[in-house]
């Protein structure tokens, strides 16, 4: 069936990115690529996600694409050796059954993009919506309409 063979990619998938979370501890990783593996792998470790799940379609393509292939290029890109021996060191990590590390620091900073969409979002469009509907509630004379004075 398909769905046994899912799984195994999947699992691929988890020890694949774990092997870059020990990459970017290794001393005979290039500095770009750590940069790069950092980036990937703060986002697949942080507990918040860039396009939060509950989107539907889009919350889940962001985990479906971005990062097995951002971790295939990473990996094709790595020295042999240093795949190698993080390979190993994953391999221990599962034998062990260690939990899975968590990246607070990444998740911060997605919990900060998110703040900037939010803060530009409501200065770019909510703003300036009340700002138009108070300025049609005021009648020329600076009075509001809600507080004038109604006839018995």
């Amino acid at each position: 069936m398909l769905l046994p063979a899912f799984y195994a990619r999947l699992k691929l998938l988890k020890k694949d990115a774990l092997t870059l979370w020990y990459a970017l501890k290794h001393a005979g990783t290039p500095l770009i690529l750590k940069l790069f593996a950092l980036l990937l792998v703060a986002y697949a470790f942080s507990p918040i996600d860039l396009i939060p799940d509950f989107i539907p379609i889009l919350g889940l393509l962001d985990d479906l694409i971005i990062i097995p292939i951002g971790v295939w290029i990473l990996l094709k890109l790595m020295p042999d050796p240093v795949v190698n021996d993080c390979r190993r060191q994953v391999e221990e990590h599962f034998n062990k059954k260690k939990p899975k590390p968590r990246n607070y620091v990444g998740g911060l900073v997605i919990f900060g993009i998110w703040m900037v969409v939010i803060y530009w979002l409501t200065m770019s469009y909510a703003v300036p919506f009340f700002a138009e509907r108070q300025a049609l509630n005021q009648s020329p004379a600076g009075v509001s309409v809600e507080t004038a004075p109604q006839k018995p």
